[in-house]
C-alpha cells in the first residue's frame, strides 16, 4: 500500500489472517506493531509478532478505546474471526450498550461498523482490512486448472445476483447454488456452517459463491479464503468456487489452487459490476 505508516495497531481476532497481516506490514515497512487482542478470542501467537499487545474483554467498550488511545498511534486495521455468537452472552459496559441500543439494525456490519466509526473519533484512521495484503488478492481470472461448466457457469450469475441484491438485509456474502436453486445462504453463522448446509442438502455439485456485498465497509469483514475452508468444501462434494477479485484474500493461494486442482474443482475470480 502507499504511504506506510511507521506504527500500526492490528485489532486481532483469532485464525491465520491477522499473522499474516502482521508479517505482510512489517515487509511493507511498518517499524511498531501493537496488537489489541480480546479474551476469549485466542490468537496468542500474535504476541510473538507484536513490539506490546493488550488483551481486553469484548464488551469493555471503554476499555478498548482508551487502551487504542493510549497506544499514540493514529493507524489501525481490524482483521480476524471474532464469535459474533457471544454478542448474546456478552456482559456490555455502559458505552457498548449505548452503541448497540442506537443501532436501528443490529447485525455484524452495522456492529463493527459502528466500532470502526468510534475507533475514528479518538483520531485514529481504521485503514481498509485488506491493507498490505495485495500479494494475495487475485485478478479476474481462472485460478485452478477446470474451467466452470456451462452449468456451474449460470450458477455462479445467479450467485452474484443474489449476493448483491440482499445487501440490504447483511445476508447473503457466501451463497450456495445448485441447478439454479439456491440451497444455502449465509446468514449468522459464517461460511464454512453456510458450505455444510449446502453439502448437507444439495449434495454433490454445489456452486459456492462468495463475495462482498454492495457497499461493503472494507475496514473490516473483509472476505477472507483459506485452507479451512477448502476442507469443509471437500466434504460437502462442492464442484465450484467464485470470489470477487480485487476483494477476497486468498491465504495460502498456491496451496488452495493446488487442492482445487486435486479435487477437480472449478476455482475462478470474477468482477461485479456493482
Amino acid at each position: 500500500m502507499n504511504d506506510v505508516p511507521e506504527s500500526l495497531i492490528i485489532i486481532s481476532g483469532r485464525d491465520a489472517y491477522p499473522r499474516m497481516l502482521a508479517k505482510a506490514a512489517r515487509a511493507a515497512g511498518v517499524q511498531r506493531i501493537v496488537v489489541v487482542g480480546f479474551k476469549g478470542e485466542p490468537n496468542r501467537e500474535m504476541i510473538a509478532l507484536a513490539d506490546e499487545s493488550h488483551w481486553v474483554p469484548l464488551g469493555s467498550m471503554r476499555l478498548f478505546l482508551d487502551t487504542l488511545k493510549a497506544t499514540g498511534i493514529k493507524h489501525a486495521v481490524m482483521v480476524g474471526q471474532i464469535g459474533m455468537h457471544n454478542v448474546f452472552h456478552l456482559r456490555l459496559d455502559a458505552l457498548a450498550k449505548e452503541l448497540y441500543r442506537s443501532l436501528d439494525t443490529r447485525n455484524a456490519h452495522t456492529i463493527y461498523g459502528g466500532v470502526a466509526d468510534e475507533i475514528e473519533k479518538l483520531g485514529i484512521n481504521v485503514l481498509p482490512g485488506n491493507s498490505f495484503m495485495e500479494v494475495y488478492t487475485p485478478e479476474v481470472g481462472l485460478l485452478g486448472k477446470r474451467a466452470p461448466t456451462e452449468r456451474e457457469q449460470a450458477d455462479i450469475d445467479l450467485g452474484l445476483k443474489l449476493v448483491k441484491g440482499t445487501s440490504d438485509f447483511e445476508i447473503g456474502q457466501t451463497v450456495a447454488i445448485k441447478d439454479g436453486i439456491i440451497i444455502a445462504v449465509e446468514a449468522w453463522e459464517g461460511t464454512n456452517q453456510t458450505i455444510k448446509r449446502a453439502g448437507k442438502f444439495g449434495k454433490a455439485g454445489c456452486v459456492i459463491v462468495k463475495v462482498p456485498k454492495v457497499g461493503h465497509d472494507m475496514r473490516f469483514d473483509i472476505p477472507v479464503v483459506g485452507a479451512k475452508t477448502f476442507q469443509v468444501m471437500k466434504r460437502a462434494k462442492i464442484s465450484c468456487l467464485a470470489v470477487e477479485a480485487g476483494k477476497t484474500i486468498l491465504l495460502e493461494k498456491e496451496k488452495l489452487i493446488a487442492l482445487a486442482d486435486k479435487h477437480d474443482m472449478a476455482f475462478v475470480a470474477v468482477k461485479t459490476e456493482k
